[in-house]
């Protein structure tokens, strides 16, 4: 990250180290908030009116500055962000959940600035997104750049990991840790959000990619109850985990600025409501959603399905003839 001022920087670290945000996600609050001070920069006449927006330099904000912001100027940076940036509502939504944590920080955590400018910042009104995932032929191109692998264990580690978050949509944290312990046949029990427990029914793939895994995994583990290990024999973390899932969608030829661990479970649970007629109830159950409303974005994603739906209505084909 070049050209980022010490303040910028000491937040990226905060939320990455301390918070456990994503390499993904600490970048997309780089940027918001990298076109945020540029905005400001401009606004308040701190540039020549003719540099070019995307080569203002921000690395000269400082505390001085951002104690100037106020919601006036939020609601201005939104606006040109709609306006001149053709930001969707999505995306301004981001920009929006960017400056909240961001002043968040400055007010209730290091204690910098007296007054939060975007806690009253509303959010706007998002569109309906259908999630991103990978279809079926692009699953088989990643297990199959995966089975390329020469090393053993890695291999077989690393299948049975992307298989978990294919079959199971799993999220990243559930996946990285799961205990031996914890897999009893085909059932695996995993610690979802707010420490819930719920129970994962694993296919016949699973099944045998978890058990192949396991005739390698070093029985000398520091971590004796990690399912997953590292090389160095400790539980993966969910930045190694991120990092290996990234290597092999690069060599499998997909952007890892769109797909991503998370990807892989949207992907699951679009190939279960896809193929497999899963109840939404059900797939609310597998996902570990507290609301349906939020499993509800994997119905929207069929429209194939839809138009087979009204073909299917009987009276879909009758040809009565108008006798009047």
């Amino acid at each position: 990250m070049n050209e980022i001022p010490i303040i910028l920087e000491d937040y990226l670290n905060y939320m990455e180290t301390i918070k456990g945000t994503s390499p993904n996600t600490t970048k997309e609050y780089f940027y918001d908030l990298r076109t945020f001070f540029r905005f400001i920069k401009f606004r308040y006449k701190l540039v020549k009116e003719d540099t070019p927006f995307d080569q203002i330099d921000i690395s000269d904000i400082d505390l001085g500055t951002i104690k100037k912001i106020n919601l006036q100027d939020l609601h201005a940076f939104i606006s040109f962000s709609d306006k001149q940036l053709g930001n969707n509502n999505y995306t301004k939504s981001r920009k929006v959940a960017s400056l909240k944590s961001f002043f968040d920080y400055l007010h209730s955590k290091v204690d910098l600035i007296d007054k939060n400018p975007a806690i009253n910042l509303e959010f706007p009104k998002t569109d309906n997104r259908h999630p991103v995932y990978l279809t079926l032929d692009e699953c088989k191109v990643l297990l199959n750049t995966i089975l390329e692998n020469k090393n053993d264990f890695f291999r077989k580690r690393d299948y049975a990991i992307v298989m978990l978050f294919l079959n199971c949509g799993l999220r990243l944290s559930e996946l990285s840790s799961i205990d031996m312990n914890r897999i009893k046949k085909d059932t695996l029990t995993v610690i979802g959000k707010g420490a819930k427990e719920r129970t994962i029914y694993l296919n016949d793939a699973c099944v045998k990619a978890i058990h192949d895994y396991i005739k390698v995994r070093p029985n000398d583990a520091i971590d004796k109850d990690a399912l997953f290990l590292s090389k160095r024999k400790r539980r993966m973390s969910n930045r190694a985990i991120q990092h290996m899932i990234d290597k092999y969608l690069e060599r499998a030829g997909f952007d890892t600025q769109i797909y991503s661990t998370h990807k892989l479970r949207h992907t699951a649970a679009t190939l279960m409501y896809k193929h497999g007629n899963v109840d939404i109830r059900a797939l609310q159950e597998i996902l570990g959603h507290e609301n349906v409303s939020t499993t509800q974005i994997y119905t929207h994603i069929d429209d194939e399905r839809l138009r087979q739906a009204i073909k299917s209505n009987p009276l879909g084909n009758i040809n009565l003839k108008d006798d009047k």
